[in-house]
């Protein structure tokens, strides 16, 4: 029996059992198997691909990633020429893009480099088409901008998510909060924070999941509402958690009504690329989406550059982080720092390599004598 006829298998094995505390266990492990052989059958799927392919090698600049990721002839290409004016050919066929095409735009000081990915089509993750090389693209990313057909965009989404979760990629999803140890002896030692409780997991479960992936002795300690398909994400150690926006194109083509109730979608922004509506919008939307902190350094005695800010993400925005974007080796020769904006308690303040820094922050660097 093939992988893919397991993988089937299993899938509707899970889709008639009754879920209950009594099946918890039996499911746990059903969920485990399923994601080893959905591993191989990327894993597979990759060798045979082989390298990136012809124009999908593109060199990553700018402050920021963004991928657009849709099917056929959903106004991908369209969407990035209007974007960053850089021509990418548009047709009434389908595939008319058959190479990742680039292109730049700045907002707010920032960089942002925006790639325009062949459509992928169902069964992209066990190879069909080009999915593979525009999956591999999109890793890369820090914001992916799934491009919708307004007229069946919940199908369309659908397919789209089960693609991206087949090669690990977990859209508007946070990391979970568990802490796994592999030990070599001693069993397994089961820890839950105060205050949380696990979706569908006991102990009976937790041991089934460790035994298909070959673990007698490991510690885990939970941190969250976990559920099986959390533990097994952190057992695998290979997810990607990347921020989704939805872009719903060719609003054009529906009712106000219509437009009311498709608009509900989370994460999502309404456009349409060929009229160039809601364009400012959509960018407004990535940059939130992209989570990002703007900081003007102040050299002494001259007043900030405001027109040329540091690009930080959220989670990496201390001192010490911006000094290495500055220069590898400037926190070698770093004192302190003076720090102005809201991150201080008082203008300016003066601060450690530590230093958590906001958005619009203006900082001044003061190296060792």
């Amino acid at each position: 029996m093939s992988a893919l006829q397991k993988i089937a298998d299993i899938e509707a094995e899970i889709a008639r059992t009754q879920k209950n505390k009594a099946t918890n266990s039996h499911l746990g492990l059903l969920r485990a198997k399923l994601s080893k052989l959905k591993s191989e059958v990327v894993g597979e799927a990759n060798k045979k691909a082989g390298g990136g392919g012809e124009g999908f090698d593109v060199a990553k600049t700018g402050d920021s990633r963004v991928g657009l990721i849709g099917f056929p002839s959903v106004g991908k290409s369209t969407l990035l020429t209007k974007l960053t004016g850089t021509e990418s050919e548009a047709a009434s066929y389908e595939f008319t893009t058959l190479t990742c095409v680039p292109g730049t735009f700045r907002h707010k000081g920032a960089k942002v480099q925006l790639l325009d990915l062949p459509g992928i089509i169902e069964g992209a993750k066990e190879g069909k088409g080009r999915g593979k090389q525009v999956i591999a693209v999109a890793l890369t990313c820090s914001l992916l901008c799934i491009v919708l057909d307004i007229m069946k965009p919940l199908t369309h989404r659908r397919i789209i998510e089960k693609e991206l979760e087949g090669f690990g990629i977990r859209l508007n999803k946070k990391r979970p909060e568990i802490m796994f140890k592999k030990k070599d002896k001693g069993g397994m030692a089961i820890s839950v924070s105060p205050g949380y409780k696990l979706k569908g997991l006991d102990e009976e479960t937790i041991c089934a999941i460790c035994k298909e992936y070959k673990i007698a002795n490991a510690t885990i300690s939970f941190r969250c509402n976990a559920t099986a398909d959390d533990l097994i994400d952190v057992i695998e150690g290979n997810r990607r958690y990347v921020p989704g926006l939805y872009i719903l194109n060719k609003v054009d083509q529906v009712t106000l009504e219509e437009l009311d109730i498709i608009s509900q979608l989370p994460n999502s922004v309404c456009v349409s690329a060929h009229k160039e509506w809601n364009l400012d919008g959509c960018i407004d939307r990535m940059w939130e989406m992209m989570d990002f902190v703007r900081v003007y350094t102040k050299p002494k005695g001259a007043i900030p550059d405001y027109n040329a800010p540091v690009i930080l993400p959220r989670d990496r925005c201390k001192v010490e982080d911006l000094c290495g974007r500055l220069h590898r080796d400037l926190i070698k020769s770093f004192k302190n720092a003076l720090v102005w904006g809201q991150s201080t308690k008082h203008n300016p303040q003066r601060v450690g390599r530590d230093h958590t820094l906001c958005d619009e922050d203006v900082i001044q660097i003061i190296k060792k004598a």
